[in-house]
């Protein structure tokens, strides 16, 4: 029998040009830089605040960005189980909801064939309307995306091929390259390092690209941002990024190449004396910034949480 269930997924959106995911998944604490059993982390920024809420599975059930006293942002996860249901986004302006600019979204999937996810989103003034259909191929890969709002109808197909050790996903949007991203992996002394190149396109000429590569535990080792000069026609390194990780993993030096300028960044943090060590500050030099997060742990006992 046919499962039909009604979840939204957050979509994290690396995709600013398509305006859609590439990837379907939850958000969780690992998200965030966190380890262990965190009920909330609250960020102080230089605009406010950044608090985030995670139920005992660890995925993301609200996070608030708080401007001032009467202004803030405010997202809310709805799980059945582990299944997200629905999700709101209300932005409140001078302490009143702005209807125009909140929106909620629900979803529904369909597993009597290959698995097909619908969207609905709609304005909490009922003024905006749209549906997204998510396709997915046997292998549980998205193959198709399409898009209905107003009287506008837009069709996304993803492509992969495979070689020898690579594997390339490209976004064609109606029927033009919006998006390429190219994965792969290779064994050097120490271990298994990943690769991803990815590349945008406009009106199927291509812009700009970053090149990323990982070690273990997914650590971001390198990364090289390009813009395509159409003078020579190729792309051009405008950044070059590495990180260096101490022997706990902890990044302690990140160095910067713009050009023939070379520069670095130290960074600094300071642990909580929980289990899981969770950093509390960081601090950057020499910008001489600083980041501070306060968190809230559950304990054992239900709904029970231990501050740090």
């Amino acid at each position: 029998m046919a499962k039909n269930y009604h979840f939204i997924l957050l979509f994290w959106l690396t995709s600013h040009v398509l305006g859609f995911s590439q990837d379907l998944e939850y958000l969780t604490v690992n998200d965030f830089d966190l380890k262990g059993r965190v009920k909330t982390c609250t960020v102080i920024t230089d605009y406010g605040s950044e608090v985030f809420e995670f139920n005992k599975l660890g995925l993301l059930v609200r996070s608030t960005t708080q401007y001032n006293e009467q202004d803030q942002d405010i997202t809310i996860y709805k799980y059945i189980g582990d299944w997200l249901v629905e999700r709101r986004m209300e932005s409140y302006k001078n302490g009143k909801l702005d209807a125009t600019t909140s929106m909620a979204n629900f979803f529904e999937i369909d597993t009597s064939g290959n698995k097909v996810i619908n969207e609905r989103v709609v304005s909490y003034d009922k003024q905006f309307f749209e549906n997204q259909v998510f396709r997915f191929d046997d292998s549980n890969r998205l193959v198709g995306i399409t898009v209905s709002h107003q009287d506008a109808v837009d069709e996304t197909r993803v492509e992969y091929v495979n070689y020898k050790e690579e594997t390339t996903k490209t976004y064609l949007l109606n029927g033009v390259i919006q998006k390429s991203i190219r994965t792969s992996s290779k064994k050097n002394a120490g271990g298994e390092v990943k690769t991803v190149l990815t590349k945008d396109f406009l009106d199927g000429q291509p812009t700009s690209a970053v090149e990323e590569t990982y070690g273990a535990n997914e650590k971001l080792l390198t990364k090289v941002v390009f813009s395509f000069d159409t003078s020579i026609d190729q792309f051009a390194i405008i950044e070059e990024f590495s990180n260096v990780y101490d022997e706990d993993g902890i990044l302690s030096k990140t160095i910067i190449k713009r050009g023939n300028t070379v520069f670095e960044k130290e960074y600094i943090f300071q642990f909580d004396d929980n289990e899981t060590k969770n950093w509390v500050k960081k601090i950057v030099t020499p910008d001489n910034t600083y980041t501070t997060r306060k968190i809230e742990y559950y304990t054992s006992g239900p709904n029970q949480p231990q501050s740090n």
